[in-house]
């Protein structure tokens, strides 16, 4: 019986590594249809956001069977509560690159655009994604707290963001339409980047039964 049950949770811990992926892959297309002012690039975007959307039903599934079937203990416990939460969030940052490629794919975004400092973002946002899933399936307390403690450098690059649109709406030469879609763009990288923290935040309660 308890053979059975690891092998159902390598498995489960197999699907959260692909659904992590797919939301790097959305993550970093949506960046990428922003930095070459890409519509057709803007236009994958709702493919990869069902894909993850589906790999959350698949997951929930899989931990309401191991609930129902396999009576885990405690420890166990923790792990499956955890995962559930876990793609809810995963799910969010599915979501949250959609949003970031539909505004791309409706605004006259071009590469010519400086958008260094919302880039830095994206790569910020992609490493934490990547780091808070490594934790999960290495049961890395340390790693899942470097992910926590990261979230300030996306925090701090979106202060730079807002800064630099201050001044380019301040400018009445510029286009104040453009930096507002900007700065929403910025926006949903930053809750990328909160999204990343919760999953970090129960990869801990899942090893240590705490969030912090």
């Amino acid at each position: 019986m308890r053979l059975r049950f690891d092998e159902q949770l390598g498995l489960l811990h197999r699907e959260l590594i692909a659904m992590g992926a797919l939301c790097e892959d959305a993550i970093a297309t949506a960046a990428k249809a922003l930095a070459e002012g890409s519509r057709s690039l803007a236009m994958k975007a709702p493919e990869l956001s069902s894909e993850i959307a589906h790999r959350e039903r698949l997951i929930e599934s899989m931990c309401m069977k191991l609930l129902l079937s396999q009576q885990p203990v405690a420890k166990d416990l923790r792990v499956i509560s955890s995962a559930l939460k876990m793609v809810t969030d995963l799910e969010r940052i599915g979501d949250n690159s959609g949003d970031i490629a539909e505004i791309v794919g409706m605004a006259n975004i071009e590469p010519t655009d400086n958008t260094h400092t919302i880039q830095d973002m994206a790569r910020a946002a992609i490493r934490m994604v990547t780091d808070s899933i490594d934790a999960f399936v290495k049961r890395d307390v340390a790693l899942a707290r470097v992910v926590i403690e990261y979230d300030d450098v996306v925090d701090g690059l979106f202060n730079r963001v807002k800064a630099e649109l201050k001044e380019q709406l301040a400018d009445r030469s510029q286009n104040s339409e453009k930096a507002l879609d900007l700065l929403m763009i910025a926006k949903y990288f930053e809750r990328i980047g909160d999204h990343a923290v919760e999953v970090a935040r129960w990869v801990l309660y899942s090893i240590t039964g705490s969030r912090e």
